[in-house]
């Protein structure tokens, strides 16, 4: 039997993520960090929550994992599993093993589709204790200066079907996330898409149009990242009320009352 470290991070970002802040939040974040404290990302799909950490990423010189949670998210993906090669067996780092070794940023998107199994991992990691227990290994390995977990999540949609335990959520400093003034955002377009201020500033109108209709059963609202991929159609010549259409409204809902309902408000936007 050997064992074996999973393969190498990546390094640092060399070129800075774009990001706009809305408040404090980076200066809260490299307290957190300076203090060894978890976060919680809290806010809706699409706000700029994962632009943020990678931003945070850079700005602190720290490699950074990003794990994308799911149902059927085991412990041993995250920490790690015995595999065969040939004539032996090695050991395999996962994701959140190989980020304790190297003091990286751990991000956990959407925490809380994973399993309460699985969360309860990385309690250990969350408190004084800075440490993972593997026990298929029998190793309680101590974070690497520089290690930090970070978590998002969406309370919205998310909180009707499943939700963090207490003893969960107690152990993060939590950040809330909102879509960014209209201002800000239409900023955050033009810099992300390469279009028109005018046009950006119209998307953004639409968008909070939009946004109203969630009394009337949109599910999920038109998130920042839509707009950002609606304007990067229009900057490569697609039709404005078409590129609204298929990267704005289609992801939002198949229910026909309501994508009349959007379709309308485009074409009241952009006559």
């Amino acid at each position: 039997m050997q064992n074996a470290q999973g393969g190498a991070l990546a390094p640092p970002l060399a070129v800075e993520p774009f990001y706009l802040p809305a408040g404090d939040e980076v200066e809260l974040f490299e307290q957190c960090h300076h203090n060894k404290l978890a976060v919680m990302l809290k806010g809706p799909t699409g706000c700029g929550k994962t632009r943020f950490v990678e931003h945070m990423a850079w700005k602190l010189g720290r490699p950074l994992v990003t794990i994308s949670c799911h149902d059927d998210l085991t412990a041993s993906d995250l920490i790690g599993r015995y595999l065969i090669r040939h004539d032996r067996t090695i050991w395999q780092d996962g994701p959140l093993t190989a980020a304790v070794r190297a003091g990286a940023l751990c991000y956990l998107d959407e925490v809380v589709e994973a399993r309460q199994d699985t969360v309860v991992v990385l309690h250990s990691l969350t408190d004084y204790r800075r440490t993972l227990s593997i026990d298929k290994t029998g190793e309680m390995l101590e974070a690497a200066p520089g290690f930090q977990l970070v978590v998002s999540y969406n309370p919205g949609y998310q909180r009707m079907l499943k939700d963090l335990k207490p003893s969960t959520r107690q152990r993060f400093v939590t950040l809330d996330f909102e879509f960014p003034p209209p201002d800000r955002e239409a900023e955050i377009v033009v810099r992300e898409s390469g279009i028109e201020p005018s046009q950006a500033r119209a998307l953004v109108e639409l968008a909070h149009k939009l946004r109203g209709l969630q009394d009337r059963g949109l599910a999920e609202v038109p998130s920042t990242r839509l707009l950002v991929a609606t304007a990067e159609l229009i900057g490569r010549g697609i039709p404005v009320r078409r590129a609204c259409r298929v990267a704005l409204i289609a992801p939002l809902s198949d229910d026909a009352a309501l994508v009349g309902a959007m379709t309308d408000l485009v074409e009241l936007t952009f006559p």
